[in-house]
């Protein structure tokens, strides 16, 4: 057991807690990031991130994300690698532990962000970043005239519907049911869309590999069972995200979806407690607004500090 009690304590090393350990660090907090395998999350995983402000010819997210730990380090924060199995998180010092590890201190940042949810197809894992994404709104641009297909019903889906086929030659919607999910704001723009086809009561069943890359995909109808053969580039999985907060234990108040209640300002339900990134209630995803909650849970950690 750890006896030393830092100020903050950061569970996660995404762009979301490697800001908010930058910023903690540098104002002179004692800050310990605790990180399940390498720094960047889910960035870490994207060849090219071209809508990251300062890199004009875009970074590598696993690159972006070492520098982003580099930076706090240089100013003192520590690192500790360790898959979060529980919080207590009640009271003036609070406890994170791993499996075998139990660390404290007075403020706690979550930042252990979400991951998308799989079709759990064969091939889906395998070809991952070579045809196979689930942001289309980073690796859209790969596909510039090319045919691509976006699976699911709900507003991620046709937003990233609708983005591709501003960029891409043909995109098809895959869709388990008869009708969309999606807010009814996005229907009409979608329906008039010239190169977006519509593929209802289907889900993939197989993914196709060509020359190391997706080269097209089955989809099963669910109703009458056939199947159809798609030739494609890629394929944008978007079906939800699942939110990694299952260690918490129902000790942060979460919203119907998993995620962490907490607006603006990152703060929880718990004094002391805050979210940050792709782990809180928020409209937008993107690495940029978790850089920006990093920043906002500092300033209020440091308020509630005093």
């Amino acid at each position: 057991m750890e006896e030393r009690i830092y100020d903050i304590i950061i569970i996660g090393g995404g762009p979301a807690g490697y800001s908010a350990a930058l910023y903690a660090a540098r104002a002179g907090l004692d800050t310990l990031v605790v990180e399940r395998m390498s720094a960047g999350g889910q960035m870490a995983l994207t060849d090219i991130i071209d809508n990251y402000p300062g890199f004009e010819n875009g970074v590598d997210g696993f690159e972006l994300g070492m520098k982003m730990q580099q930076g706090a380090q240089r100013f003192g924060a520590k690192t500790e690698y360790g898959e979060v199995v529980g919080v207590d998180l009640e009271g003036a010092v609070k406890s994170v532990s791993t499996a075998s590890k139990t660390f404290y201190g007075r403020t706690v940042v979550i930042a252990t962000g979400a991951n998308p949810r799989e079709l759990g197809v064969e091939n889906e894992s395998k070809l991952l970043g070579r045809g196979v994404h689930y942001c289309a709104h980073c690796d859209g641009r790969f596909y510039k005239d090319k045919t691509v297909i976006v699976v699911g019903g709900g507003n991620s889906a046709v937003s990233d519907a609708l983005y591709l086929s501003r960029i891409v030659k043909k995109v098809y919607l895959v869709h388990r049911r008869d009708a969309l999910r999606a807010t009814r704001i996005y229907h009409e723009p979608l329906m008039k869309a010239e190169n977006v086809e519509f593929v209802w009561n289907s889900r993939v069943a197989e993914i196709h590999e060509s020359n190391g890359r997706v080269g097209g995909v089955t989809v099963l109808d669910v109703n009458d069972g056939n199947k159809r053969l798609i030739d494609c580039d890629g394929l944008f999985i978007s079906i939800g995200r699942q939110p990694v907060t299952a260690f918490l234990r129902d000790s942060v108040k979460l919203d119907a979806q998993g995620y962490i209640v907490a607006d603006e300002t990152t703060k929880t339900n718990i004094d002391g407690v805050y979210a940050v990134g792709d782990v809180r209630t928020k409209v937008l995803r993107q690495v940029v607004t978790a850089v920006s909650d990093g920043a906002v849970a500092v300033h209020y950690a440091e308020e509630y500090l005093g």
